[in-house]
C-alpha cells in the first residue's frame, strides 16, 4: 500500500503542476491577445509606411497618426492593399506579396508607384530564414536596393554581375536570394491583373 502511494503521489503532484502552469499560460495568452494585435498592426503599419518611404518616428502613436494621415487601406476579392495620398493625388499602392523560402514562407509588402511602372519599396514582415544568412534580406542595403527600380520587363531583378544586374544578392543564402527575386518577379508578372483589379476599384 505504501509503495502504490509512494507512486500515486509524485503522479497527482505532476498533472496539478501541469493543470496549474496550462491554466496561467492559457490566461496569459487570453489577457494578451489585444496587445498582440496591436503589435501585428503596428508591424504592418511601419512595413507600408517604409516601402512608400514616408518618415516616421519610433513611437507608437506617431507611427500610428503618420499613417492615417498618410495612407488608405481597401480590400479587393478578400486581400487588403493600402493607397498613399498627398492632397488628394495618389503616389503609390502597397500590396503584401509571399513565396516559398528555405525554411518556411516568406511574407512582406511591395509598392508600386501610381502608373505601375516602378518598384517603390519593399519589406519583409515575416519570415523564418537563417539569422546572419538568408534572414540578412532585412537588412536595408539588401531592401534598398528595390527603392525606386523601373519596371522595364517582367523580370526587373537580375542579380549581378549577370548582364543588366540590378541587385546583390545576399552571399552565402543563394535560396532565400532566388526566392525573394522570384517572388518580385511574380508579382510584377501579376501587375497588369492587379491594376485592373485596383482601377476597377476605385
Amino acid at each position: 500500500m505504501a509503495k502504490k502511494k509512494q507512486i500515486l503521489y509524485p503522479v497527482v503532484f505532476m498533472v496539478i503542476l501541469t493543470a496549474l502552469f496550462t491554466f496561467v499560460l492559457a490566461f496569459i495568452n487570453a489577457s494578451s491577445l489585444d496587445l498582440i494585435k496591436e503589435q501585428e498592426a503596428l508591424r504592418i503599419q511601419k512595413s507600408i509606411l517604409y516601402v512608400f518611404n514616408i518618415p516616421f518616428e519610433a513611437q507608437d502613436a506617431v507611427i500610428q497618426k503618420t499613417f492615417d494621415e498618410n495612407v488608405t487601406t481597401k480590400t479587393i476579392n478578400g486581400k487588403v492593399y493600402y493607397i498613399y495620398s498627398v492632397d488628394n493625388m495618389i503616389k503609390g499602392y502597397a500590396f503584401q506579396f509571399s513565396g516559398r523560402g528555405l525554411w518556411g514562407t516568406i511574407t512582406g509588402n511591395i509598392a508600386i508607384s501610381p502608373e505601375f511602372d516602378t518598384v517603390l519599396g519593399i519589406d519583409f514582415i515575416s519570415h523564418s530564414e537563417t539569422p546572419g544568412l538568408g534572414g540578412r534580406i532585412d537588412e536595408s542595403w539588401f531592401k534598398e536596393q528595390f527603392r525606386n527600380m523601373p519596371i522595364k520587363t517582367k523580370a526587373p531583378v537580375i542579380f549581378k554581375p549577370a548582364e543588366g544586374g540590378t541587385v546583390d544578392a545576399v552571399t552565402g543564402a543563394t535560396l532565400t536570394s532566388n526566392s525573394v527575386r522570384d517572388m518580385v518577379n511574380q508579382f510584377v508578372t501579376d501587375l497588369s491583373d492587379i491594376k485592373k483589379e485596383v482601377k476597377l476599384n476605385e
